[in-house]
């Protein structure tokens, strides 16, 4: 595991299937590998199927009069995208999440930003209800191209711990050879 506030810089294990609870202690930090870029048409998308009503978020002749002069993305696109792109690295094998706390937006985000996210776990413990699974909190940001944090937020799930046998759907192989090369 890597020092509290340091990236590990490991190489990705040949066969990868996310981190399970054994393998995850407060003060590891994890770097998304793939940052995402933001488009108009995720952000008119999101905010029709959410209903929102804000015209700041598709009306650009609205947006155009705010002080930010153009369409803002919808902040809870924001969040699923940094929760997203999180997941990977640190609930990809959750049962549940129980929580998303403390959102901070200090700044805004627009169509063609790219984002990345960055989590810290912050603790972990023992389920005192489910002996197969552990409760762990992390805080997680997104950071743009600009090196500018546009979002923070603390959550909590229920990570599963190592299975002991097969894990249920997962790749299921074939017993087939191959037909080509």
């Amino acid at each position: 595991m890597s020092a509290p506030g340091q990236h590990t810089g490991e190489a990705a294990p040949k066969h990868w299937e996310g981190r399970y609870f054994e393998d995850v202690d407060p003060g590891d930090v994890y770097a998304s590998r793939l940052g995402r870029t933001v488009t108009e048409a995720d952000n008119v998308t999101f905010t029709c199927l959410t209903m929102n009503t804000n015209q700041v978020h598709f009306n650009t002749a609205f947006a155009e009069q705010t002080e930010f002069g153009r369409p803002l993305v919808n902040s809870v696109f924001t969040v699923a995208l940094i929760s997203g792109l999180s997941v990977p690295d640190t609930s990809e094998n959750a049962v549940a999440n129980l929580a998303w706390t403390d959102i901070k937006l200090p700044k805004p985000v627009f169509a063609g930003d790219t984002l990345w996210a960055e989590s810290e776990v912050l603790s972990t413990r023992e389920s005192s209800s489910r002996p197969d699974v552990g409760i762990v909190s992390i805080r997680t940001r997104g950071i743009n191209q600009r090196r500018e944090v546009v979002i923070e937020f603390l959550r909590t799930f229920m990570l599963a711990r190592r299975p002991t046998g097969p894990v249920p759907g997962r790749f299921p192989g074939t017993d087939e050879g191959w037909r080509v090369g």
